[in-house]
């Protein structure tokens, strides 16, 4: 954790997103990830989009720290806040996706990919009404490169890509929350970049989501995120920022996101 004296001071000298943003470059990832989760929790309302982000996007491993560090940070289970705090199948979802059990091989059973697709299309377009599960135990179970496979399949199979399967079927988080799942398996840096795009698109930012994809990625992959940002809207990343923040607070995303290229 980083020093809770110096970041009681820096929050006594600093404000705002500036002070957001500062706060949590102090902090490793894990420790970073687990108080942004507890603070989409805590409170009135709970802000989806960032348990979302996290937990779509990252590997078995960061969400084993994750819950690890929750439990010793806030004394509490990041499972059992999840639970208090949502319902559903959103709720089933997410709660999969935190005991990362997701399959990390390369291996590829050509039957079985057809099958998912298969009956992920039974599940969904070919009925009335949505069998969520089966959508549930295909895309936080499987592998990528089985995934991958799936996604070929299923659109043999319906004639339309998953994800619009997904936004005709599902509404709300649960919606959300597979499309995250399904952006994040085919291009991981492509679902930050459209985060990144729609929080600052149109009127007004989203600084939250902002924020905290600069804060978490910046050290990760934010060249390869800055290149997929260019590659999908014509603009970089850089600009989009410079245009839609400003101050200290325009500086140091600035710093984060690097330079014009």
């Amino acid at each position: 954790m980083a020093d809770l004296n110096l970041l009681d001071d820096l929050k006594s000298e600093l404000s705002g997103n500036f002070e957001k943003v500062v706060v949590g470059l102090l902090m490793t990832a894990p420790v970073y990830d687990a108080y942004e989760l507890r603070n989409a929790i805590k409170g009135a309302g709970t802000e989806e989009a960032c348990l979302i982000d996290i937990l779509a996007s990252r590997t078995n491993a960061e969400i084993k720290t994750i819950n690890e560090v929750y439990r010793k940070e806030y004394d509490r289970s990041l499972e059992e806040d999840i639970c208090g705090d949502t319902s559903g199948y959103f709720q089933r979802v997410l709660v999969s996706l935190l005991t990362a059990g997701r399959d990390e091989s390369d291996s590829v059973n050509e039957a079985l990919a057809m099958q998912d697709a298969k009956e992920i299309y039974e599940a969904g377009e070919a009925r009335w009404g949505t069998d969520e599960v089966k959508f549930l135990t295909v895309l936080c179970v499987r592998n990528r490169k089985h995934l991958l496979r799936v996604f070929d399949d299923y659109k043999k199979v319906s004639g339309r890509d998953i994800e619009d399967s997904i936004k005709r079927e599902m509404s709300g988080s649960l919606e959300e929350v597979f499309l995250a799942i399904v952006k994040c398996i085919r291009n991981k840096t492509e679902f930050f970049a459209e985060r990144l795009y729609k929080s600052m698109k149109g009127l007004g930012t989203t600084d939250s989501i902002l924020i905290r994809i600069m804060v978490s990625r910046a050290e990760i992959d934010m060249q390869d995120i800055k290149a997929a940002f260019l590659k999908l809207y014509g603009k970089t990343l850089h600009s989009f920022i410079k245009g839609d923040t400003s101050g200290d607070y325009r500086k140091i995303l600035l710093e984060l996101c690097g330079g014009e290229k």
